[in-house]
């Protein structure tokens, strides 16, 4: 007997009564149903409540409406961390069009392939960025509506491009728009491209069951409670901000835009409007603890700080838990709507030793509530790698927050998902208590005389050194060996040290054969979201060799 056949499901077959499709675009109206007078959005000196938060996503979405925008269509946005962006996230989605948020550091010749991979419609562009915007469209294929936003918070604007003006768009919509539910939960919400670091970047497809599931799971996750206050230190074009810009409005909280990261600005509005949580890279955490004296204030509560990249150096935890932060280590992946993995602390571990602390912070941990299964496979055999903390195998996912795939590459998405589970290209070790740890990316891997070498077991002694606040190792080729590693270091101001100095220091923690035999001290070329640019000194090092 099949579950079909069950007492259970004859006559109680699904209908518009019982079941609707998941969409966390339910969040926005319930918010501003519930709570209308609610602060939703802060920018500036301008305070919006979820009431004209609401109205303005409705009016948004009628606008595009009007103007044939529907099923299926991409709507690309080249904005900061504005208003603008988050009204975005809810009014494209609301006139049935997919959202395409494109990092705002990206050159011309990639945002010319990423609109005509995505069939642009309608382009939504800052004034901030308008050299680079008109030089892709000028070399794009597609001819996409274009809609200038000029931020009323920035003064340094460029020349407008399009026919319409953003403010006036939203003026010629319908505040009282009855917007659409996705047909199907399936339905794709957004496309957000990887960073293409080897060949053309792919176009990672997110639908609305996924998203409202990654929203609430990082409530459950971030503990984050009703009328929370979220400071955007993570850039909303990364993997949809880790989907808090839907987060944020299912706990009627409050969203602190902030256009640029500078410490100043951090400090202030930590301060000023009581921010509760804030997301970022490592870089971030630098930014805060760098700050001049008489920018950073004395906090009378701690504030939630989310960090994924490379595990924070001891150091950095303690100066942070010194300046009134709790640190939580997260790891995902674009393709699985941004974190998906939390190093889920455990109280007792409180009472250890700061090094064994920061030790088990630097594991990537386990799954998120919204994700059903995670694990390290040999990804030939496609079986579990013994809990060892020892054996290297693939971190794989499988389940809700899954992306839909690759956009128009099959091939790719069918590599992405062979034997059932999605491939991270992420290699790790799980422990004996389910903990993952990543040793490396597949393609960062080091193979000197055939010896398997993790650049993140290197880079996590370096980072120990007092002198080193930052610290990139990859394989430079070598004559004897094939390759061998090599460490680009950046150095705390006002301290000095050597490669003959790191050297020893690596001699004393590592293996003979891992000591990197090159060390070059220079800025390392870091993405806009914190990740190490390894592609780009991959070819330093081959220069150097």
């Amino acid at each position: 007997m099949t579950a079909s056949d069950t007492i259970y499901d004859r006559d109680l077959d699904r209908n518009e009564a019982n079941f609707q499709p998941l969409t966390p675009l339910t969040f926005l109206e319930r918010a501003a149903s519930v709570f209308p007078e609610h602060i939703a959005v802060i920018h500036g000196n301008t305070q919006t409540s979820y009431a004209e938060f609401y109205a303005r996503c409705r009016k948004f979405a009628s606008a595009l409406a009007a103007r044939g925008i529907g099923i299926g269509d991409t709507v690309s946005v080249m904005l900061a961390n504005t208003p603008a962006m988050l009204e975005a996230h809810y009014a494209v989605p609301m006139c049935g069009a997919v959202l395409h948020s494109m990092n705002t550091r990206l050159d011309a010749a990639v945002i010319t392939m990423q609109l005509d991979h995505a069939e642009s419609k309608v382009l939504i562009t800052d004034l901030a960025y308008s050299d680079t915007i008109d030089e892709a469209l000028q070399n794009a294929t597609v001819k996409p509506l274009v809609v200038d936003y000029a931020d009323p918070e920035f003064s340094q604007n460029g020349k407008r491009l399009g026919e319409l003006d953003y403010e006036d768009m939203l003026d010629s919509g319908d505040a009282e728009y009855n917007w659409r539910m996705p047909d199907d939960e399936w339905d794709a919400i957004s496309v957000n491209y990887t960073s293409g670091t080897t060949g053309n970047p792919k176009g990672v497809v997110y639908h609305h069951r996924g998203a409202t599931l990654l929203a609430q799971g990082n409530i459950i996750t971030a503990g984050i409670d009703k009328h929370a206050v979220y400071l955007w230190t993570l850039p909303m074009f990364h993997c949809n901000g880790w989907c808090f810009p839907w987060t944020i409005a299912a706990v009627t909280g409050t969203h602190v835009c902030l256009r640029e990261v500078r410490a100043d600005a951090i400090w202030a509005a930590l301060d000023e409007h009581r921010v509760t949580h804030l997301c970022g890279a490592p870089v971030v955490m630098s930014t805060i603890l760098a700050a001049a004296a008489h920018e950073k204030r004395q906090l009378d509560r701690t504030i939630e700080f989310f960090t994924a990249a490379a595990p924070p150096p001891e150091r950095v935890l303690a100066e942070m838990r010194e300046a009134g932060f709790n640190v939580t280590h997260l790891y995902g992946l674009a393709e699985v709507y941004g974190p998906a993995v939390v190093n889920d602390w455990h109280q007792q571990w409180d009472a250890l030793p700061a090094a064994d602390q920061a030790s088990l912070k630097a594991r990537q941990g386990v799954r998120y509530h919204a994700l059903e299964e995670l694990d390290v496979l040999d990804p030939q055999a496609m079986q579990p790698v013994p809990r060892d903390g020892e054996t290297l195998g693939e971190v794989m996912f499988r389940g809700n927050i899954v992306m839909k795939g690759y956009l128009k590459n099959k091939q790719a998405s069918e590599q992405a998902f062979a034997g059932g589970w999605f491939h991270s290209g992420d290699l790790a070790v799980i422990h004996a208590d389910g903990y993952i740890q990543l040793k490396d990316r597949s393609k960062d891997i080091i193979i000197s005389g055939g010896e398997n070498i993790s650049s993140i077991e290197i880079e996590e002694v370096l980072h120990k050194h007092p002198a080193v606040i930052s610290a990139a190792v990859v394989a430079m080729p070598h004559a004897k060996w094939g390759e061998t590693p090599c460490a680009f270091v950046e150095t705390v101001p006002d301290e000095q040290t050597s490669g003959d100095e790191l050297t020893d220091w690596c001699r004393q923690h590592l293996a003979a054969f891992k000591v990197p035999r090159h060390f070059v001290f220079e800025p390392i070329p870091k993405t806009s979201t914190g990740k190490v640019q390894k592609f780009s000194l991959r070819q330093r090092a081959a220069d150097l060799s």
